[in-house]
């Protein structure tokens, strides 16, 4: 049976890696309810707790994001500048978010994630009729394709700082790394193609997860043993990913986004509910 554990753990990776590559989340979201799952299933993993898969998660999914940056720079599909702006604000969020999930109880945590998760895909279902929010961009930005469409995008400094911010607390007080609402805010507020905004979500989830990661490591927030089978997976997710991603067109990278938002969410609130 403890080869079977092993086996699992390193699935959960190579899925969740590969996932989390592919739409810019990092895989955060199928890492966390998974373990939290395993840990109900099988005894010698009973000891997870919420704050445990929140930690582990986040580690692995700093792993994940340096596997998948590889790829996309090679695909330079990677806005360094726009990256790194947005992580002035998510680097300290990510801070405050690691140490205010040892207040959560494991039903509020899982409900409240997957309500959470619910609203990002009802602001993604009706995007296009959304009223684009006006503010002077004072950054913009164009990208090419390999079709040779050009896309122009672009975002108020002050408004995606504090945006970003928000999203560091609630990503790293989950474990998800940031990707589940990075992609969202690129998407939504400021247009960014889906191509860039996957990649660029990945290199900003690296840069927050380690803050995240080093906070949830000094709280005892790391499942080590799982962490030992996960990351492999993740890492080899990582890749297949990227390289999956650069096969697949903006659409159908948007429509499997949806999809994974909302399943994950509908498990998460049903298990937060003791509904299931």
């Amino acid at each position: 049976m403890l080869w079977f554990i092993w086996l699992l753990l390193f699935l959960i990776g190579l899925f969740a890696g590969t996932l989390g590559s592919l739409v810019g989340i990092g895989g955060g979201i199928i890492i966390v309810p998974a373990l939290l799952y395993a840990a109900t299933v099988f005894p010698s993993l009973s000891s997870i707790t919420p704050q445990l898969a929140a930690g582990t998660s986040l580690l692995i999914v700093m792993l994940t994001a340096v596997s998948s940056i590889i790829a996309f720079q090679k695909q330079k599909r990677i806005d360094y500048h726009s990256g790194i702006l947005f992580f002035i604000g998510a680097g300290p969020g990510a801070l405050v978010g690691a140490y205010l999930s040892k207040f959560f109880s494991a039903d509020a945590f899982m409900a409240g994630f997957g309500f959470f998760l619910l609203l990002l895909f009802s602001l993604m279902m009706f995007q296009n009729k959304l009223k684009p929010i006006s503010f002077a961009k004072e950054v913009k930005r164009t990208f090419i394709d390999s079709s040779g469409e050009t896309f122009t995008y672009g975002f108020h400094r002050p408004t995606a700082i504090i945006i970003s911010f928000v999203i560091g607390i609630i990503s790293s007080l989950f474990g998800i790394g940031g990707g589940a609402m990075l992609v969202p805010m690129m998407l939504i507020l400021f247009r960014f193609p889906p191509l860039v905004a996957t990649a660029t979500s990945m290199f900003v989830i690296f840069l927050s997860s380690i803050t995240g990661s080093i906070t949830h490591v000094l709280q005892g927030h790391i499942f080590w043993l799982a962490l030992v089978f996960i990351a492999p997976g993740s890492w080899i997710g990582g890749r297949l990913g990227a390289y999956l991603s650069q096969k697949m067109s903006n659409r159908v990278l948007l429509i499997i986004f949806r999809v994974i938002l909302v399943l994950v969410a509908a498990k998460m609130i049903l298990d937060g509910l003791h509904l299931m």
